[in-house]
């Protein structure tokens, strides 16, 4: 008998692992879970008493910033093209299929934010370490909510409607606009998209 290769092993792995993630019930699951952990990293992180209250303000501005770069880094270089088979094939049918129902596995996020926080822990104060990884999840369950709204809705209020705009201009030249919630790190690294009027 053949001897089944690492990645047959891990394909097989997966696969119903992706199955689960592309249905709605995963993607509503998903949403109370990353705004379930979120929440508890920030107050955990937030009512110790070794933290000020500029302390919390700043350190949350910083994992929301974080998170922007993790979010562009992801898209860029893991969904659009990279060593993650899986990651790339869900992108790719979420990019034929907006409006489905494609999430990771609901619990996967909420185990990278605590683990996330215990390496954090490693390295600065553990209140630090919480509001940090809080606010990281915070950017991730924002992105979760915002993006399903940018494909369902159709927005009237002129800057509503330009943001979203950058993200469907994205699923017409996947080169660009990498970025959901906010465009910095396309205008940073140069993937922010113009019209050939604009160049």
């Amino acid at each position: 008998m053949k001897s089944r290769s690492l990645k047959t092993l891990f394909d097989d792995a997966v696969d119903p692992l992706a199955r689960m993630a592309a249905t709605r019930a995963n993607v509503h699951a998903s949403t109370v879970a990353d705004v379930s952990i979120s929440l508890l990293l920030l107050v955990e992180g937030a009512r110790r008493s070794d933290i000020h209250t500029g302390a919390v303000i700043l350190t949350i501005t910083a994992g929301l910033l974080l998170y922007s770069f993790i979010e562009y880094c992801f898209h860029r270089w893991l969904f659009h093209g990279g060593p993650v088979r899986v990651l790339e094939e869900g992108h790719a049918q979420h990019h034929i299929d907006p409006l489905g129902h494609d999430a990771l596995p609901f619990f996967l996020p909420p185990i990278a934010l605590l683990v996330l926080a215990g390496l954090f822990a490693l390295l600065m104060p553990t209140s630090y370490a919480l509001l940090l990884a809080g606010a990281i999840g915070t950017g991730y369950a924002a992105y979760g909510i915002v993006h399903s709204i940018m494909h369902r809705r159709r927005f009237t209020h002129a800057l509503s409607r330009r943001w979203a705009a950058s993200h469907h201009i994205h699923h017409h030249h996947p080169g660009h606009n990498f970025g959901v919630t906010t465009s910095l790190w396309d205008y940073v690294l140069g993937t922010r998209y113009a019209s050939r009027s604009k160049r």
